[in-house]
């Protein structure tokens, strides 16, 4: 196993989101200096043609794929074609390019939705295409699903060393706040941050019953460096789940959320909405048994997260 060396290139593939953001941040603190950057403006991952020139150019040595269309159960709903379009072609571009110019290691980001549905909790590795998925998210997660398998395939093939990680529900500096378009974490601090300023109440989707596991960004972009020194694709086999262990309720996480805002209303609930998977829970204990864990707990997460928000609205 090669650990990435301080001036090998990396590319940083959707720098400027949630993911990204974090991966950069953490490379730079760890000395990595020579990082290749591309925004959205300047290069279409959804281009294969534009993609292959770039690899061609610029050599990467090392990748972290974290460019995504991301949404919340509004967004994917109403999206469908664009979820599954966009992802799948970002993802069939960037890893078939990374193959096609020797790219000495790729670290593809998926997500926890890739999962079925009704999956035993907590979900392992295995339990991947068990059975059916959340309709709601169906589109992004088969896109994803695409992107892991083509890294497996590739390895194969080829003998490639692409690795995926599977991460929980994420949060942190660089989130989403729309309100429509938002995850779960985020678009609750939006809601009880204009509650209290406006002084009104606050409606939330569903009963407040499913439960949902959440990971600080900044952990996530601990836990890919680590797997990108330490670990390689035959070892990790098609993916490792990423996550914390633990969940919470919606209605317990909307309390802790309000008491961090400082919103002292009611909370009230519309149970003619959507609740969506009842429980998302990954097993870490691969991971954990690797040696790594996270350092932030949910409610320092929740108070980094509004700062950060607040410092944007």
């Amino acid at each position: 196993m090669n650990s990435m060396n301080k001036d090998a290139k990396i590319y940083v593939a959707g720098h400027r989101g949630l993911v990204g953001s974090a991966i950069v941040r953490k490379l730079r603190t760890e000395g990595y200096t020579n990082l290749l950057m591309k925004g959205h403006d300047e290069l279409d991952l959804t281009r294969q043609g534009d993609v292959e020139a770039f690899f061609q150019t610029e050599s990467p040595d090392y990748v972290f794929l974290c460019a995504a269309k991301v949404g919340g159960i509004i967004a994917n709903s109403t999206y469908p074609a664009d979820f599954f379009y966009l992802n799948s072609m970002i993802a069939l571009n960037v890893i078939h390019a990374a193959y096609r110019n020797d790219v000495r290691k790729l670290l593809n980001l998926g997500s926890s939705c890739i999962y079925p549905k009704l999956a035993p909790q907590p979900m392992k590795e295995e339990y991947l295409l068990t059975s059916s998925l959340e309709t709601t998210n169906e589109a992004y997660a088969i896109a994803k699903i695409g992107a892991l398998k083509m890294c497996r395939y590739y390895n194969e093939q080829y003998g490639t060393n692409f690795v995926s990680l599977m991460p929980t529900n994420l949060y942190g500096p660089g989130d989403n706040y729309h309100p429509e378009n938002s995850h779960v974490l985020p678009g609750l601090i939006r809601k009880f941050h204009e509650a209290k300023v406006n002084k009104s109440e606050v409606t939330l989707w569903g009963d407040g019953s499913p439960r949902r596991e959440f990971l600080y960004s900044d952990d996530l972009a601990d836990a890919a460096l680590f797997i990108m020194n330490n670990r390689d694709a035959e070892e990790l086999g098609e993916f490792i789940n990423v996550g914390t262990g633990r969940d919470i309720t919606i209605a317990e996480l909307a309390v802790l959320i309000a008491e961090i805002v400082g919103y002292d209303g009611d909370i009230k609930w519309d149970t003619s909405k959507p609740n969506g998977t009842p429980r998302k829970l990954l097993d870490v204990s691969r991971l954990h048994n690797m040696g790594w864990s996270e350092r932030t707990s949910l409610r320092e997460g929740i108070e980094l997260a509004y700062n950060d928000f607040k410092g944007k609205y």
